[in-house]
């Protein structure tokens, strides 16, 4: 089991994040949050799939005039709800005096000291927290702390980031330091890069000095056919470490797929427990006899419809890796000469032709979910050894 690193918890609406709270996907809607119907739907849909926690973009005045009735509408759900402010201090108090139950402020972006102290003493007066992003774009030098970027660029001088890694560094202490001075801890922080390799470094460093929770991320990751791959090895990375609190991939698509995917990396890294079925598919080869790229995704489509418990359901072309996958799954098949040989907890119970596949096996992945329901058998139990015929 990974340990994670301990870090003191914040409340984000019904959600913990940080302490012994399991990590948590985030998502952001992609429609303007003053098309209120719109946003809704946005916002249920992304709870529907998995979002704990789903952030709105409050750039104009009408955005924020509309938080109080979106909040309404989805306060059954129970999703909490961030404000994204950039720039104008005013939307971040508009948004609070709304009853969002978390602030997102960006250091490059809002750095009047005096601005950001009001923000701050609203949040505490009302138990908000906040979220400090030293994102990479939109971070700037200061004249007055080339002293201290010159101490840690030294410090940093293996890392081929390493200048830039200290300006996170150091805009991030100076904007702590504020909330500090206001006794405000109610704090997360992220440090996004769209460079996986400095957003391992930056979260690292960070880790080591604070103990706010870490939300992390890669900005600007790209489509999900490229951003998948730029999200997950530098945040798979971090999280087998221990390293991270809560998590967005950030897609340029649907951000549906953020949620799903999120809680995918969640799942096989074990720190969350899986909702729904697990499909292992094989890649296939010159020995299938089936179209199995067709009934892998005619097999996971159905699954997600009708499985909600974590059963694992194994679909393999051919008898090379087919007995071994058998016996390491709930429910599975193996094919061969259009023909599909079906096993549940290791015991054959069926070989039926290419064209009853994709429903005897769901039959018996239903038949079996209502087992385990039941209490007549257990996830992940064999009966017998998978012999190939």
């Amino acid at each position: 089991m990974i340990q994670r690193r301990k870090t003191r918890q914040v409340q984000v609406g019904n959600v913990p994040i940080g302490g012994d709270a399991p990590v948590s996907v985030q998502s952001m809607t992609s429609c303007y949050t003053h098309d209120i119907d719109t946003c809704v739907a946005e916002i249920n849909k992304l709870h529907t799939a998995g979002a704990d926690i789903v952030r709105v973009a409050v750039p104009e005045r009408k955005d924020t005039e509309a938080l109080k009735e979106i909040l309404a509408q989805v306060k059954g759900s129970g999703v909490p709800i961030v404000a994204d402010v950039h720039f104008h201090f005013q939307r971040a108090m508009e948004a609070i005096e709304a009853g969002v139950h978390k602030i997102r402020l960006n250091p490059g972006n809002i750095n009047d000291r005096n601005h950001v102290e009001k923000i701050i003493d609203a949040c505490k007066e009302r138990r908000i927290p906040i979220r400090i992003g030293v994102n990479e774009g939109s971070i700037i030098e200061r004249n007055d702390k080339q002293k201290r970027l010159k101490e840690l660029s030294g410090l940093f001088s293996d890392s081929k980031h390493g200048h830039l890694l200290a300006i996170m560094i150091t805009k991030l202490e100076e904007y702590l330091d504020i909330f500090y001075n206001r006794n405000f801890h109610d704090i997360t922080i992220s440090a996004k890069s769209i460079d996986p390799l400095l957003t391992i470094d930056a979260y690292q460093e960070i880790s080591k000095r604070f103990d706010h929770p870490l939300h992390l991320g890669v900005t600007h990751a790209g489509p999900r056919e490229t951003g998948t791959i730029r999200s997950v090895v530098p945040l798979g990375h971090l999280l087998a470490q221990g390293i991270g609190d809560t998590i967005r991939l950030s897609y340029a698509n649907d951000p549906i797929y953020e949620v799903q995917d999120g809680l995918e990396l969640l799942y096989i890294l074990n720190l969350r427990p899986r909702v729904g079925a697990e499909l292992i598919g094989c890649p296939t080869c010159g020995r299938i006899q089936v179209d199995l790229f067709t009934l892998i995704q005619n097999v996971r489509k159905a699954l997600q419809k009708e499985i909600t418990l974590p059963i694992k359901v194994a679909v393999m072309g051919c008898i090379v890796n087919g007995p071994g996958e058998c016996e390491g799954a709930d429910v599975a098949i193996f094919a061969g000469s259009h023909r599909g040989i079906i096993y549940v907890q290791g015991q054959k119970v069926a070989n039926v032709p290419e064209s009853e596949i994709l429903d005897r096996i769901l039959e018996e992945t239903r038949k079996f979910q209502t087992k385990v329901q039941r209490g007549q058998t257990k996830l992940g139990q064999k009966l017998v050894e998978v012999a190939p015929l």
